[in-house]
């Protein structure tokens, strides 16, 4: 104040009050700026210190480089204008690495710019909301952050990538990719009073691809579980890209009540967004994109009461039953917390659906023809009752025969004012919908908008309809009658949902630029294993014509094809230790080979992934092969799991065991592989497990394993099979046998199909070989 006084008395008194007045509004501004004090550490020891001293407004500062094996502890209370931040030095260049995690404890704490890859967590989250029981956090929040592939070395060690306790938390701008292993990426967790009411956040973030597990516990989102499912969550789930979230039939799994989903984008995610446990969930405004072909993606699934579902937009969806895009269950009379509760007192309204195959069905999951072989706890046979579907627009580029599939009669649900234009094509239509020749507007390659609606109806009003008073561009409906999830239909601007720049980091992409596979020609076997070692992802390995002995596993832990050059064929002979495989399938590694004819020495094997550890998924695709005289042709190990195994125009003779896929047996609903092809194979001479593939225990949302067998011929097979059943596939979802020769196998069944699933079978040719037997309903362990 001295040095404001000295200032003043070098003025005159005419302007002294004014600048009097200034310089104190200027003190007082200064005192109340929150002071900022950036400490940079470059050690554990430094960054513990400076956590357990930081005050509200400090900046740690994680220098730039790899922090390995750092198990991080950040506790601290900020206030809302002064957070305690612990922020990377240059955002994407501080790697969180080893065997490393991070939890939060305190009060308003932020995590910015950091980048975990290359490790695992040795507890049950990579980021945790709370230190302990005692220590939980509130008001912080995670952002510009990146998980990338931070999975457990075994599929089967359930872990979380972030994991939410306390309330008003919030996880925003990053990027999650790439799990494997048992467990959702994220979950919201309401065990105790201080984490109900929570109010969290996850917003716009970019969920990248996530692989399928091989069975259930692979969400992108789960909020709550059974035990917690009666209470109130509040959490808002919005603006967010989820791209090719495969992992499970679920990728958001609400298990508490009162949640919102708001603005998302799910492209291309094989499953659905389910209301699994809980109520009164609000779905609006979100888009589900499909690709016409892929009967995997989904959309909505509803289980128990009160959801609203509204302004959505549905295009080229092709997911049947649990995976339609609009499934609604049947529940369980008297269901306890961790089954199917009946569905009630739903509202579906607004929505627009194009291109979508049979886009609403009822009584999904519905049962009661397995009575015999599942308890009386397990029957959903309780229809939706008390539920509305009104206002809702279905385009269908070429027309449908079945647009409302029940599956149990809907007669609990309430059908008013929706409009389909099916190209004229007649279709079952007890529900009333409104036909109309309206055409569509192209706004981008995956939106449409409807043109003039020919129909002269009124939107149907139900209880508390005004309050959807927007559409899903955020337009007004007030005086509006187009029904539909787009209200205002002209000069319609492109929202650009799939720009990822949206979504995400700020400084970080998961576009890959494509670059052209470079080939490497080969002609000594010493050079097999350097090659391969040297090249790039999705290179090609060219082997001269000739004979080349090998004496150990090749490892392949990248996309790599290994081939014959030209016309002649290149023969590996593999000489390798008994059990052990020509090519050993390392996390990560996707083997094509092509043209080659491969040997063994009865004992070993041709291909095998790690007996453990394996982190990443495999891949194999055999094609024109001749493979002869090992012990297994393929030999996947528990815990191992590839996407797709195919085996194209390729000849297997003389062999002790085929395609071996069955060591999940702890009935689980794991599997080895999700797509098992085999066509126009020759199978002659192999003695047992010529195809075993196995998925165990009752669980009726793992709806995965895939096995087709199709132009394929089976002759002298089967001598050694324990079972004396030639293709053993017990509790795979998905069978289909088409177009195959079985001849002399020393066999009383080719196969034990279940009927109740989708198991077929056509055209096929059994000479001496037993029989194909369809058992309806097949006995499993439940798994609940």
């Amino acid at each position: 104040m001295n040095y404001i006084f000295n200032l003043l008395i070098k003025f005159n008194s005419k302007h002294s009050a004014l600048l009097f007045l200034s310089l104190l509004l200027l003190c007082s501004a200064c005192q109340n700026t929150p002071t900022v004090n950036s400490l940079k550490v470059n050690t554990q020891e430094e960054l513990n210190e400076a956590i357990a001293n930081a005050i509200p407004g400090d900046e740690i500062i994680l220098a730039n480089g790899v922090w390995k094996d750092i198990q991080i502890q950040f506790s601290g209370t900020g206030t809302k204008e002064s957070p305690i931040i612990l922020k990377a030095e240059t955002k994407g260049q501080v790697f969180i690495e080893g065997i490393s995690n991070l939890k939060f404890g305190g009060e308003h704490l932020v995590v910015d710019g950091l980048y975990f890859k290359n490790g695992y967590t040795p507890t049950n989250a990579v980021i945790e909301f709370r230190v302990d029981s005692k220590n939980i956090a509130s008001n912080c929040r995670v952002t510009n952050c990146v998980i990338e592939g931070f999975n457990q070395p075994k599929r089967d060690r359930g872990d979380l990538w972030v994991q939410f306790w306390g309330r008003h938390n919030q996880l925003d701008n990053c990027y999650l990719a790439g799990k494997t292993n048992r467990g959702p990426t994220v979950r919201i967790d309401l065990k105790g009073n201080e984490s109900v009411y929570n109010y969290h956040k996850i917003i716009n973030n970019h969920f990248g691809p996530r692989a399928p597990k091989g069975g259930p516990s692979a969400e992108t989102i789960q909020l709550g579980d059974s035990g917690t499912s009666m209470s109130p969550s509040y959490t808002l789930v919005a603006n967010n890209l989820f791209e090719a979230c495969n992992g499970e039939v679920e990728v958001i799994s609400s298990k508490s009540n009162f949640n919102e989903f708001k603005s998302n984008v799910f492209y291309k995610c094989e499953g659905s967004l389910v209301t699994r446990h809980g109520s009164y969930c609000k779905i609006d405004g979100n888009y589900f994109i499909g690709d016409a072909n892929n009967e995997n993606i989904g959309g909505i699934r509803l289980i128990n009461t009160g959801h609203w579902v509204t302004n959505n937009y549905f295009y080229n969806l092709k997911g049947k039953s649990f995976r339609s895009p609009l499934a609604v269950m049947n529940g369980i009379p008297k269901s306890p917390l961790n089954r199917y509760l009946q569905v009630t007192d739903i509202v579906v309204a607004y929505n627009t659906y194009i291109n979508c195959t049979s886009p609403w069905q009822f009584g999904v999951g519905v049962n009661i023809d397995q009575k015999d072989v599942l308890p009386a706890s397990e029957i959903r046979s309780a229809r939706p009752v008390r539920s509305t579907v009104a206002n809702n627009l279905i385009y269908n580029e070429k027309g449908a025969n079945n647009i409302i599939i029940e599956h149990d009669k809907a007669d609990g649900v309430l059908f008013k004012n929706n409009i389909i234009n099916n190209q004229g094509v007649d279709f079952v239509n007890d529900k009333n919908l409104l036909v109309s020749d309206f055409q569509l507007t192209k706004v981008s390659d995956d939106i449409f908008v409807p043109s003039e609606i020919s129909v002269d109806t009124e939107p149907f009003i139900g209880f508390e309809f005004e309050t959807i008073s927007k559409d899903l561009f955020g337009n007004s409906r007030t005086n509006s009658k187009v029904v539909g999830a787009v209200s205002k239909t002209d000069n319609v601007v492109n929202p650009n949902i799939l720009d990822k720049s949206k979504y995400g980091p700020d400084w970080f992409s998961n576009v890959i630029e494509a670059k052209e596979p470079e080939t490497h020609i080969v002609a000594k076997v010493s050079d097999i294993q350097i090659t391969i070692n040297e090249a790039r992802s999705g290179d090609i390995i060219a082997l001269l014509a000739g004979i080349y002995k090998v004496n150990t596993p090749l490892v392949i832990n990248k996309t790599i094809t290994i081939q014959s050059q030209g016309d002649g064929k290149a023969h590996i002979n593999f000489l390798g230790e008994s059990n052990t495989p020509l090519f050993e399938l390392n996390p990560g590694g996707k083997l094509i080979v092509k043209g080659l004819a491969l040997k063994g020495n009865n004992t070993n094997n041709a291909f095998a992934s790690l007996k453990e550890n394996m982190s990443d998924h495999f891949g194999l695709s055999v094609l024109e092969c001749d493979i002869s005289d090992f012990n297994y042709v393929l030999k996947a190990y528990k815990e191992s799991f590839a996407e797709r195994i195919t085996f194209k125009n390729t000849s297997i003779s003389n062999c002790a065991n085929g395609l071996e896929l069955s060591e999940e047996t702890n009935d689980k609903g794991d599997y080895n592989t999700e797509y098992l092809t085999v066509d126009n194979c020759n199978f002659t001479n192999v003695k047992a497990n010529v195809i075993d593939y196995y998925r165990g225990g009752y669980d009726e949302s793992t709806i995965g394993g895939n096995l087709l067998v199709t132009n394929s011929t089976f002759t002298d097979c089967g001598a050694k099979e324990s079972n004396k059943i030639l293709l053993n596939h017990r509790g795979i979802i998905n069978v289909n046998l088409v177009g195959n020769t079985f001849k002399n196998n020393a066999v009383n069944l080719v196969s034990l199909l279940w009927g109740a699933k989708n198991n077929i079978h056509s055209n096929n040719t059994l000479l001496n070989s037993g029989e194909i037997k369809t058992e309806q309903n097949l006995k499993l362990k439940l798994m609940y």
